[in-house]
């Protein structure tokens, strides 16, 4: 028998990201304000209706917080002051803990390519970025022409920018956040 006390899903996200979803009364400003709402499988209230109601499997399974642009115009319209956008954040996280496989690979693809060249040249250098993301999503053929035309004009930059002191710094915040991540 199994006398570990456990968290509800609300709870959980309460725990994680310091926000209260029981406080929504369900008026919808969050959703009609969201700018990519017509896209996602699951509006931004009704995800918060469905954290309440415990549905994690579906939540943490469905494509909206990939979806999410964390614009936080959710989080500024909501009238009870919940932050939408740090709860949108922590099921991410949560969703990547529990190893659940994204419905939307192109996102998470962009997040890990973006980081990657972040710690590599101290920002983002977005050939080598779009390059990692073409190899993960194996989307090779497809934007190739618009990166092309960008390239003409100037847009994208075949090397990257090198600053030492500025990769150090980037290095150093990198190795902090590893050392906060071991110590929770």
């Amino acid at each position: 028998m199994n006398l570990t006390p456990t968290l509800s899903f609300a709870e959980e996200i309460r725990k994680r990201s310091g926000e209260d979803v029981n406080l929504c009364y369900q008026c919808g400003r969050c959703s009609a304000g969201c700018p990519t709402s017509y896209i996602m499988d699951v509006v931004p209230h009704r995800l918060i209706h469905s954290i309440r109601l415990g549905r994690e499997e579906f939540i943490l399974g469905s494509k909206t917080m990939w979806l999410c642009a964390s614009c936080e115009t959710c989080s500024t319209r909501c009238p009870r002051d919940i932050d939408i956008a740090k709860i949108m954040d922590n099921l991410k996280i949560l969703s990547v803990e529990k190893g659940i496989k994204t419905p939307v690979p192109e996102v998470s693809a962009f997040y890990s390519s973006a980081l990657n060249s972040i710690r590599r040249f101290g920002r983002i250098h977005e050939l080598s970025m779009v390059t990692e993301i073409k190899l993960k999503t194996h989307q090779f053929m497809r934007d190739l022409k618009l990166g092309l035309q960008m390239m003409r004009m100037g847009k994208i930059k075949l090397l990257p920018e090198t600053n030492a002191t500025r990769r150090g710094i980037v290095r150093d915040i990198f190795a902090n956040v590893k050392k906060r991540e071991k110590g929770q």
